[in-house]
C-alpha cells in the first residue's frame, strides 16, 4: 500500500455548527479537545468578518486563546489571518499573547483575504491588498525579529521565534513562490476554482505546480513545510455519510449551478467532485486521499468536514476514524506513540 511522508495531521474547524454563535465556539472546543485526545498535531481556525455561514470568527487570537485553556499539547493555528485588514502590530502583540499562554503553542497562517466586500467594510481598497499584505507582513516579521518599529519602539513582550512559524495560504504560484522566497510555510486550500482553460482538471493539477514554484523558491537550507487541507468525512457507514453529504452540500447547490458542472446525474454526486471531497468509509476515504499526488509532497495534512458541515457527534466520530485508521494507512505516525517526534 502506497504511504505519504505525512508528518503532521491537523483538524481544521471552519465553526459552521447550526447553532448560535457562541455555541459554535463551544462546539469548536470540544473538536479540539477531542482531535487533541485521538493524537492530532494540530488545530486551524479560520477568521470570517460578518458573514455567518462563512463561519463567524472574526477574533481568532481570542478564540485560540481560550482554546489554548482547554488543551496541552497540540498546536493551534490561524488558517487564515486576513492581513490586509488588520494593524499589523497589533497583530503582532495578539500572537505573541496568545503564544505565551498556550506554552509557544501557536502557528500563524496569513493570507491576502478573499471576502471583498470586507475591504469596503473596512475602509479599505480591495484592489490594494496585495500590497498591504506584503507592508503588513514586513512589519509583523520586523516587530517579532525585535526590530525597532517607527517612533523608536521595539515590540513587548516578545515571541520571535514566530518568525519561523508563519504560514502564507494562496490559490496561486505566484503566492506560493512568494511564500518560498521567505522561507515560510505554504498552505493549500481544500478545494480551488479551476481554470477556465481546463475546467475538469483535477486539484493536484492545480496545486502541483504551486508546489513546484514553492519548492525551487525556498532558500536552501530551509525546510518544506506544506500544509495540504482536505475535505475529509469518515463514517462507519457510507449511506450515512451520503446521506449527510445531501443535506450539507445541498447548501452549495448555486455555487455547482453557476458552473454548469453537471456530468454525473447525481447532484450530491457532482458537488462531491466539485468540492474536492473525500467521503465515505476509512477504506474509501484511503483509497479517495491517495489518489491525491499532491498529498505525497505535503508534510501536514488537514482535514476538515467543511463543505458538508454534519452535526457535531458526527464531527467527533469523523475525527476519531480519521486519526485511528486513516492517516496511519497515509504514513502517520502520532506523536503520543512515537514519543519524540516534535512539531515544528
Amino acid at each position: 500500500m502506497t504511504t505519504f511522508p505525512i508528518k503532521r495531521l491537523g483538524f481544521f474547524t471552519r465553526l459552521l455548527d447550526q447553532v448560535d454563535a457562541a455555541e459554535r465556539y463551544r462546539l469548536a472546543t470540544e473538536q479540539i479537545r477531542h482531535a487533541e485526545k485521538f493524537g492530532f498535531d494540530s488545530a486551524w481556525i479560520a477568521q470570517h468578518h460578518f458573514h455567518e455561514g462563512e463561519g463567524g470568527l472574526p477574533a481568532p487570537f481570542v478564540f485560540l486563546a481560550h482554546a489554548a485553556a482547554h488543551t496541552s499539547r497540540i498546536r493551534l493555528g490561524t488558517g487564515i489571518v486576513t492581513l490586509p485588514l488588520e494593524l499589523p502590530i497589533r497583530v503582532a502583540e495578539d500572537a505573541v499573547v496568545t503564544d505565551l499562554v498556550s506554552g509557544g503553542r501557536l502557528e500563524v497562517g496569513v493570507g491576502p483575504g478573499g471576502n471583498l466586500t470586507a475591504f469596503t467594510t473596512f475602509g479599505l481598497d480591495s484592489d490594494r491588498r496585495h500590497a498591504l499584505f506584503d507592508d503588513n507582513l514586513a512589519l509583523l516579521k520586523t516587530a517579532w525579529s525585535g526590530g525597532t518599529l517607527a517612533g523608536g519602539d521595539k515590540l513587548y513582550p516578545s515571541s520571535p521565534t514566530l518568525v519561523d512559524r508563519i504560514w502564507q495560504a494562496t490559490f496561486t504560484e505566484s503566492g506560493a513562490r512568494r511564500a518560498g522566497l521567505a522561507g515560510d510555510g505554504l498552505m493549500l486550500s481544500r478545494t480551488q476554482p479551476r481554470p477556465p482553460e481546463a475546467p475538469q482538471a483535477s486539484l493536484a493539477d492545480i496545486q502541483n505546480p504551486m508546489l513546484d514554484a514553492y519548492l525551487e523558491a525556498l532558500p536552501k537550507g530551509v525546510e518544506p513545510r506544506i500544509l495540504a487541507s482536505r475535505t475529509v468525512f469518515v463514517a462507519d457507514d457510507r449511506n450515512e455519510a451520503m446521506r449527510l453529504a445531501e443535506i450539507g452540500l445541498s447548501r452549495l447547490r448555486h455555487r455547482l449551478a453557476s458552473t454548469g458542472n453537471f456530468t454525473s446525474g447525481s447532484l450530491v454526486g457532482d458537488l462531491i467532485r466539485a468540492m474536492d471531497v473525500h467521503i465515505g468509509t476509512p477504506d474509501e476515504v484511503i483509497a479517495s486521499l491517495q489518489a491525491d499526488s499532491t498529498l505525497q509532497r505535503s508534510t501536514d495534512l488537514t482535514m476538515q468536514v467543511h463543505s458538508i458541515d454534519p452535526p457535531h457527534p458526527y464531527i467527533l466520530r469523523s475525527i476519531e476514524l480519521f486519526a485511528e485508521k486513516v492517516a496511519p494507512a497515509l504514513g502517520w505516525v502520532p506523536e503520543i506513540k512515537a514519543g519524540t517526534r516534535q512539531v515544528a
